[in-house]
């Protein structure tokens, strides 16, 4: 079983794409989240990246993060809740709790927390696109020859991390087939098994890097740069996303304060700017080709 956020070569746009054009695109939605913290920015930043992923066939890795994201949303947003006494509107007094102290749910510290929660959402959402539209052997070979080992590393781990997550997914399954009367399998059994079996698939890698003689090969040699017609497309989305959030930045648009009380800046820039956010989500989309007139058309029309 392939695991969601793997990669899948698919016949669209964005896995097309050059490394480089794919990633300034994706790249353009973290930006946005990282660079503002008003909830409805971060909001479109996550239905943006939503959007391309599901423009760009990846569905599952989009469905995948999007879980995950807002399971982590709610937790942070609940352990800011309780850890932080910032803010005048107090909603719930728990009295007192060891370590904790004095314990007061306020309003601004649980808006804080959803922000932030927001912010990892759809950062985690571009992340999943990436993963699963993204040739890691290209981008090894985009940043080969700037820095070999690096690239090497990185391909590695976004190459072994889904085959890791397959993994614990078939244990989990086999321990479930195993039937009510077999022994429960513990968490810690469940993690020793997953460890060696990726040390096992660890040394495979090596011995086969080194059978290939990847240590022999010059890693100054530059490769020819690959090109497609969809790079200039994500380049323009990419960069006009970004520059649009500078602009909106630097004019002090979108603005979101949590302490001592919420206030939310939610003028035409910040709604320009998170429909802008929305719009570009439709990057990857493929175009339907233009029918062509048959001649037999055209010589009854000009008749």
């Amino acid at each position: 079983m392939r695991a969601a956020i793997a990669y899948t070569p698919r016949p669209r746009p964005l896995q097309s794409a050059a490394p480089q054009a794919a990633i300034a695109y994706l790249g353009s939605f973290v930006v946005v989240a990282f660079a503002f913290f008003s909830p409805v920015v971060l909001a479109a930043a996550a239905i943006g990246a939503a959007i391309a992923g599901v423009a760009a066939g990846a569905g599952r890795a989009v469905g995948a993060a999007t879980r995950a994201g807002l399971a982590l949303t709610l937790l942070i947003t609940i352990v800011n809740g309780l850890v932080t006494d910032r803010g005048v509107t107090v909603l719930a007094r728990l009295g007192e709790f060891p370590l904790l102290g004095q314990v007061n749910v306020t309003a601004e510290a649980l808006a804080a927390g959803a922000a932030i929660g927001l912010r990892i959402l759809a950062a985690m959402i571009a992340c999943a696109v990436y993963s699963a539209c993204v040739d890691p052997d290209r981008v090894l070979r985009l940043l080969r020859p700037v820095a070999g080992r690096s690239a090497l590393t990185a391909t590695l781990i976004s190459r072994l991390v889904p085959v890791a997550l397959s993994d614990a997914t078939r244990l989990s399954e086999a321990a479930r087939l195993r039937g009510p009367a077999a022994a429960a399998v513990g968490r810690g059994a469940f993690a020793r098994r997953l460890l060696a079996g990726s040390l096992d698939r660890s040394v495979d890698v090596a011995a086969t890097l080194e059978l290939r003689g990847y240590g022999l090969n010059d890693p100054g040699k530059r490769l020819p740069r690959e090109r497609s017609r969809y790079d200039r497309r994500f380049f323009a989305a990419g960069a006009a996303l970004t520059l649009a959030a500078a602009a909106v930045l630097l004019g002090g648009g979108a603005s979101f304060d949590t302490y001592p009380r919420v206030a939310l800046e939610a003028g035409v820039e910040t709604w320009a700017l998170a429909a802008a956010t929305i719009v570009a989500g439709l990057a990857p989309l493929r175009r339907r080709p233009r029918r062509k007139r048959s001649p037999i058309r055209r010589e009854v029309g000009g008749a």
